[in-house]
This record gives C-alpha cells, sequence and structure tokens, in this order.
C-alpha cells in the first residue's frame, strides 16, 4: 500500500488545475472531439449544465484595491463516472456543451489508466494549439508597438 503525502497531494492538485484551465481556454469541438465513444452510459451528471454569473475583480494600478470591475457568465457542470470519480468544470462564456465535456474529461483525467492516454492525445494538442494562439498574439501586438524613447523630435 503506498501513502499519500502531502506534496503528492498538492502535486495532483496542480496537475488537475493545468488541465482544468487547459479544458477552460480550448475550442469546444476539440474537447467534444476527444470524448470516447460510448459513456453515455457511464456518465452521471450531478449538476447539469447551466449558465450563471460571477463578479469579475481588479485592481487599481494592477496591485492596489480591489473593485468590481462587472460580472460575466459562466457556464458550470459536475458528472460522475460509473466508478464514482467525479469532474467539475467552469468555463467562460454560456457554451453548456463545452461545460459538459470539460467535466467529463476532467473525470477521466483522474483515471491512471486512461490519463496517460489522454495527456498524449489531448492535452498534448491543446498546448501546442494555446501556445500557437500565445504565439500569434504576441506577434500581432509586437507589430504595433512603438517606441517613444527612439523617436526623434523636430527641434
Amino acid at each position: 500500500m503506498t501513502r499519500c503525502t502531502a506534496s503528492d497531494d498538492a502535486a495532483n492538485a496542480a496537475a488537475r488545475q493545468g488541465w482544468m484551465r487547459l479544458f477552460a481556454l480550448s475550442d469546444a469541438a476539440a474537447l467534444e472531439a476527444a470524448l470516447p465513444g460510448g459513456l453515455a452510459d457511464e456518465v452521471r451528471v450531478l449538476r447539469a449544465p447551466e449558465v450563471g454569473l460571477v463578479m469579475v475583480r481588479g485592481r487599481t494600478g494592477g496591485g492596489g484595491a480591489p473593485f468590481n470591475l462587472g460580472e460575466m457568465p459562466v457556464a458550470r457542470c459536475s458528472v460522475a463516472l460509473a466508478d464514482g470519480t467525479v469532474g467539475h468544470a467552469y468555463v467562460a462564456g454560456r457554451d453548456r456543451a463545452k461545460a459538459r465535456a470539460a467535466a467529463i474529461l476532467d473525470a477521466l483525467m483522474q483515471r491512471p489508466e486512461a490519463r496517460a492516454e489522454l495527456e498524449r492525445t489531448l492535452i498534448a494538442p491543446l498546448s501546442a494549439a494555446l501556445a500557437a494562439r500565445r504565439q500569434a498574439a504576441a506577434e500581432k501586438t509586437a507589430a504595433t508597438r512603438v517606441d517613444f524613447f527612439t523617436m526623434v523630435r523636430g527641434d
């Protein structure tokens, strides 16, 4: 019997936060396509996909006093697999199908026998796609950058 330590729990929590973040930032079609067939009998919905609002907070100057910036819609869902593994998902927006797919994938990622396969076939491609999107956005932003210190003043 192996004992679980606090560092194991922290590592598992960090890994789970990583894939849940990736699911929330990924395209809904990619998540739907990654769902294995034949799961309909195995998935029990604990909390049906629903849309609600969350308050987004900001800080003056990036680190000062907090203030309420406004509300944004969030879809959430919770499912349980036949073996009792529970998956949760919160995704920005109103896409209930994406929240359901992300919750199912969260539950599947907690299964050791399915995790390695999903990391290879789903997590790695989603991570690469997210990195490519971020790189494209950074390049687009860099193209419009103005360096005011190199501009010559007309005297």
